[in-house]
């Protein structure tokens, strides 16, 4: 009897709370954004240099992005949900 009221107990409960799902999708709209930022900026012709693949942008704003984004998933995962 003690066995079944231990699995009624361990289905209800959520291993995350609301609080780390919200830092995770804001994670992982740092990243997807980061990712946007980095596409583009090739040529049609592959004889033609286009130095655009270069900017600012896309070398330092887009990774920068995406590594706040993977340290927000990570205090994401980390962060006790029943601590308030």
């Amino acid at each position: 009897m003690g066995e079944q009221k231990r699995k009624e107990q361990s289905k209800s409960e959520f291993i995350f709370g609301k609080k780390n799902y919200k830092f995770m999708f804001i994670g992982i709209a740092f990243i997807t954004l980061g990712f946007i930022l980095m596409s583009g900026g090739g040529s049609d012709d592959p004889s033609v240099f286009n130095p655009e693949i270069f900017s600012w942008r896309r070398i330092r704003l887009a990774p920068t992005l995406v590594l706040i984004g993977f340290g927000i998933q990570i205090y994401a995962i980390l962060l006790n949900p029943n601590k308030e």
